[in-house]
This record gives structure tokens, C-alpha cells and sequence, in this order.
């Protein structure tokens, strides 16, 4: 299953390698979501993270009033809230703020947590933390939607007659989307309640063979409960670096690649390439397992292709932000994007190349009736003048 339009956007943990100054990362951050809406993008979500010194956004809420005044269109996710580390109803109030303060641009992302080390100084225990994430999301949604106050309480929140004072700005509230990696836990949650599900690790290995499946669960748990799910509402996410050429890429990504790399393999226990810092090698092993596109647009399209295929259909690719490349040659991949990916997908160009054929198919024609059109103005112009004389 396809879609007239694709939409597109970032997903913004961010990444940013030790040693470097935090301030200014934070204002590349926000300077590359103004550039993205001035591009046309639909969505940016952001991440939150509390320990491992790279990912530095804390607080997806205050960075995204941040840039809220900063933007004009493009919508504004928490990429995403993790739930088991907030109090429902304090999370509920401030993202029905925030809905308020950006006119209806905000999208709610919510998860139980990624990163073993953020659980742990909380001393939530990393097996509870999907069950814990599923009560919280039923809270919060509980105080979305009802007007009559709710009555909750498990073993580490309770609500009381609590409602919400504020209500959403987005009737009933905003879009909720439930992360998803490898297990079954993402999807059921999001079948349950109706959500939209968030594939943040599309294009790993166990990521992308998990899509159908997932997708599936998402129908059982929806027929189960009664919800709606859409496939349109269903959002990749991948990592991409493009450049005029595949050797410009390669060489643009010696900036940054290998620090990622080793963030993935010594922090977050994901290993991705083989033990190598050679930028040529890493490319390779992350182009060939699928998991990036470092390359041209053709390569890009090439893998959003693939991914349809395999998920049997979805409404948005979000490019896993990341500073592989210096900033002008991030950004000019981002241009690249936007100038021939988007258009493939969103139908865009279609008409613009048919009307330009038609044009040229019948050029002959136009052209014979434009300069019949000319004689006969001078031919006109002549015998004006004659009578006249």
C-alpha cells in the first residue's frame, strides 16, 4: 500500500560527540529546524536523555518551545517523552501547554525509555519500564479524553479525581505516537490505544525484518480493543547522508561517522560496523546492511522504496539527525532531499514533467501557429499603413 504523499522529517536525539561546546550544538539544533521548515519538511521531533553525554536534550518540552517561535509550519514532536520517568498528570499539563503555545503544532511521541544508564539513576528497573510506559500512556490518554476526573493508581503513580484544568488545543488532543525498536511492545501498546507507532529503528537489521510483523500486532491489538490505527500515521525512521556523488558523501562523512559509530557500539550496545575507524569501510558496512544510505539521491530513493515494500505501507520517513558531516554539507543534504527525494514521493514533479513533454511533443504546431501569428501582425501593420498613405 502506497500514498499520494509521503511526508518527511528528522529525528533529533541529537547526537552530539563529546568535547565539544554544548551551547552551540544546542543552536545547531535549532538553526537546522529552521532550515528544514524554510525546506518545506513536515515534522522534527526531539529526544530525551538524561546520562552518556551525547544525546543533550533533556527535555524535548522546553526545547521545543524553543523553536516554536523560531518556525512557521512545521510541526513539533517530543521524539520521545519517556513515560516512566514523569508523573502522568505533570506530562499531561505540560504538553497540553505546549499545544497551546504552538498553535496546534505539536505531536506527542512517548516510549519507556532508551538508554539502560538514564533508568538506572532513577532506580527504575529496566523490565518494568515497558509495562510502567503502557500504564502511564493509558493515564494520560484517560486525561485527554475525559471530561470526568480519573482515578488511577499502580505502584509507582496514583491520580486522584485528577483532570486536566487546561485543555488541549487540538480537539480531542494531539496525535500520540508509541516508539518502537525490535519487540512487540511498541505496536501492542499503540494497536491498544489507537495510536500511531513510531519505528525508530526501521532500517537495523532486526528493525526492518520486524516491520510486517509489527504492523500486524497493530491489527490484532486494534481489532482486539476497537481502535483505529492508519497506516498513514505510520512513521521510519533512518539514517541518510547524501551528496552529489557517492565518493563526495564517503568523503564528507569522515567529519563525524566514526564517532557515531563508537557512541553506538560503547554506549547504546548496538553494534553497527566492524571494528574498523576507516571512514571507506564503515560506509560500506552501513550501506550494505541497510541500515544508512550514505550516497546520492538515487541511493535514497532506492531505500525508501525497499521500505515500502517491506512494511507494506507507511506515511512518513524521518532522517535520524546526526553530524556525520560538517554543517554546510548536512545541510546541502537536507536541500538535496527536499529538491529530488520529497518529489518522487509526494507526486510533486509529475504533472511538471508531463506538461513539459506535452509542450515539447507539440512544439511544431505552437511554434507554426506563433509565427503564422507574426506575419499576419506585420502583414496587418502594413496595410494599416497604406491606407493611410
Amino acid at each position: 500500500m502506497t500514498h499520494d504523499r509521503m511526508s518527511f522529517g528528522i529525528f533529533l536525539a541529537p547526537f552530539h560527540p563529546v568535547g565539544q561546546n554544548p551551547t552551540l550544538a544546542l543552536e545547531r539544533d535549532l538553526q537546522l529546524i529552521e532550515h528544514l521548515d524554510q525546506l518545506g519538511y513536515d515534522e522534527a521531533w526531539v529526544g530525551e536523555h538524561h546520562s552518556a553525554g551525547y544525546e543533550i536534550i533533556s527535555s524535548p518540552e522546553v526545547f521545543i518551545a524553543a523553536a516554536a517561535p523560531r518556525t512557521t509550519h512545521i510541526r513539533l514532536g517530543t521524539g520521545v517523552s519517556s513515560l516512566p520517568y514523569h508523573h502522568p498528570l505533570m506530562l499531561a499539563d505540560r504538553l497540553v501547554l505546549l499545544d497551546h503555545l504552538t498553535r496546534g503544532r505539536l505531536l506527542i511521541g512517548v516510549g519507556p525509555g532508551a538508554l539502560p544508564s538514564d533508568a538506572f539513576m532513577m532506580g527504575i528497573d529496566p523490565a518494568r519500564q515497558r509495562d510502567m510506559m503502557e500504564e502511564a500512556l493509558e493515564a494520560i490518554l484517560l486525561l485527554f479524553r475525559s471530561e470526568e476526573p480519573v482515578d488511577y493508581e499502580t505502584d509507582w503513580f496514583t491520580l486522584r479525581q485528577a483532570r486536566l484544568h487546561l485543555r488541549p488545543y487540538q480537539q480531542p488532543h494531539p496525535e500520540v505516537a508509541v516508539a518502537a525498536q525490535i519487540s512487540p511492545a511498541g505496536p501492542r501498546a499503540a494497536g491498544r490505544f489507537g495510536c500511531s507507532l513510531l519505528s525508530l529503528g526501521a532500517t537495523s537489521a532486526g528493525g526492518f525484518d520486524a516491520l510486517g510483523s509489527h504492523w500486524q500486532v497493530m491489527e490484532q491489538r486494534s481489532e482486539e480493543f476497537g481502535t483505529t490505527i492508519d497506516r498513514s500515521r505510520w512513521r521510519l525512521v533512518g539514517p541518510m547522508h547524501l551528496a552529489p556523488t557517492r565518493e563526495q558523501a564517503i568523503e564528507e562523512v569522515a567529519f563525524g561517522l566514526a564517532d557515531w559509530v563508537d557512541y553506538f557500539e560503547r554506549v547504546a550496545a548496538l553494534p553497527l560496523a566492524p571494528d574498523t575507524t576507516d571512514t571507506a569501510s564503515l560506509v560500506q558496512a552501513l550501506n550494505d546492511s541497510g541500515l544508512a544510505v550514505i550516497g546520492t539521491v538515487d541511493d535514497a530513493i532506492a531505500q525508501l522504496r525497499r521500505l515500502n515494500a517491506q512494511s507494506g505501507g507507511f506515511g512518513t520517513y524521518l532522517f535520524m539527525s546526526h553530524e556525520w558531516a560538517d554543517t554546510a554539507a548536512t545541510k546541502r543534504s537536507y536541500e538535496l532531499i527536499a529538491r529530488y527525494v520529497m518529489p518522487a514521493f509526494q507526486r510533486t514533479a509529475e504533472s511538471l514533467t508531463a506538461s513539459r513533454d506535452w509542450a515539447a511533443e507539440h512544439r511544431p504546431e505552437f511554434i507554426g501557429a506563433a509565427g503564422d501569428a507574426i506575419v499576419a501582425a506585420f502583414v496587418k501593420h502594413h496595410e494599416e499603413q497604406d491606407q493611410r498613405t
